[in-house]
């Protein structure tokens, strides 16, 4: 090979590296370009999910903490069965309710206590709101409480009604309205004993015990 022909190839192979160098340069250069755009906003994308999920976090550390704390535990539809000191069942039931962790009481809503289940007649309490209070043997029913009494067929409303399950004895003495087949009636106070057999009508001061009684053949 002559020497102009080498001097060629080796200033055309020049050539080819400068080319092949100029473009790896380039690529290396877009590369470059597209990191220090898409960069910043990865490195936000991650701040703002590291923030996000720390915020998460304390957040739901914190209702745990609360839950944990306060003991609640609700109940959806609960039915609580129990027995009087004379073997007498009674059922307690409610739409919903609320166990407070601290106390043990059950906060109700919509409750019905159904009291001598499988006795003669059955006594039936409703309210708005209630109170089960399982080691104190007590329910306090209210407002707008309603009592169907099997004892004597009166149906009564009053504004509270304290119930003992121990001995199955209801009282209120926040006032009294009931009718019943002998009549009309209203108290300020009153005791429904036997679970249901036997009421008591009780007035105080000038809050007298006032009633209706209708004759046999009165409609």
């Amino acid at each position: 090979m002559s020497e102009p022909q080498d001097i060629q190839e080796l200033e055309r192979a020049d050539e080819a590296r400068v080319v092949a160098a100029g473009a790896a340069w380039r690529a290396r250069s877009r590369r470059v370009q597209t990191l220090r755009r898409v960069l910043p906003i990865v490195i936000v994308l991650l701040a703002g999910g590291t923030a996000t999920w720390v915020g998460l976090r304390s957040v739901m550390s914190g209702v745990e903490r609360k839950a944990a704390e306060s003991g609640e535990i609700r109940l959806e539809n609960p039915k609580f069965h129990g027995q009087d000191a004379q073997g007498r069942s009674f059922i307690i039931g409610a739409r919903g309710a609320v166990r407070d962790g601290a106390t043990g009481r059950y906060g109700l809503s919509g409750p019905v206590l159904r009291l001598n289940l499988g006795g003669r007649k059955v006594t039936e309490l409703t309210a708005d709101r209630g109170l089960y209070d399982e080691k104190g043997r007590t329910v306090t029913l209210g407002p707008n409480v309603r009592i169907s009494d099997g004892g004597s067929g009166f149906q009564l409303s009053t504004p509270e009604a304290v119930v003992d399950t121990n001995t199955g004895v209801v009282t209120g003495a926040k006032g009294v309205e009931g009718a019943g087949p002998l009549g009309t009636i209203s108290a300020s106070s009153y005791a429904i004993y036997d679970q249901g057999e036997r009421v008591v009508f009780s007035g105080s001061g000038d809050n007298k015990v006032r009633g209706v009684i209708r004759s046999a053949g009165s409609r």
